[in-house]
């Protein structure tokens, strides 16, 4: 692969990329939001208990604030092989290419967004999230973590999401 392969995080990305990274922009998706609308069964909860992830559901006049990374050149092929098995692990979500804003100019980044068709797809209200939130151990370990970490790194980045620092307040109070 020669083209420039660009990568838009807003979630645990941001914090755990697992590929080789040559640059970092902040970067605006619109017509997408950053929602915990993705039941986990693998990384962040089990079949028997699913926790929460973060998806990109689409909206419209919505838009979210992550992190598009360039994969280091010579990188492309192992990070797209990385990625899928990593975020495909279930198919809930759908990789798809999608332009992005940054404030050097707009880019088109690989993004992976929730397929609303999908049956671990839900709309939780905010107090459902932190309940399922705060007691879900997954592959990868406690989804309270996952969370905590995301609002943290965001919050370092300058990164607002009014949405996600009150699910890491209720959570922490829960546990």
């Amino acid at each position: 692969m020669q083209d420039t392969l660009w990568v838009f995080g807003y979630g645990s990305l941001i914090w755990d990329p697992g590929f080789p990274v040559a640059e970092r922009r902040i970067a605006t998706l619109k017509g997408w939001h950053r929602s915990f609308c993705m039941r986990s069964i693998h990384h962040r909860g089990t079949v028997e208990k699913p926790g929460l992830v973060l998806a990109l559901d689409r909206a419209e006049g919505a838009s979210c604030t992550g992190v598009a990374f360039r994969v280091a050149p010579g990188e492309e092929a192992a990070t797209l092989y990385a990625l899928r098995e990593r975020e495909l692990v279930s198919s809930a979500y759908l990789e798809m290419t999608l332009p992005v804003t940054t404030k050097t100019g707009p880019l088109d980044a690989l993004a992976y967004v929730i397929d609303p068709d999908h049956v671990q797809y839900c709309h939780l209200d905010r107090e459902e999230q932190a309940q399922v939130i705060a007691r879900a151990t997954g592959g990868r370990g406690r989804n309270r973590d996952y969370l905590w970490s995301t609002a943290a790194h965001l919050a370092e980045l300058g990164i607002r999401d009014p949405e996600l620092d009150w699910l890491a307040d209720r959570v922490r109070a829960l546990t």
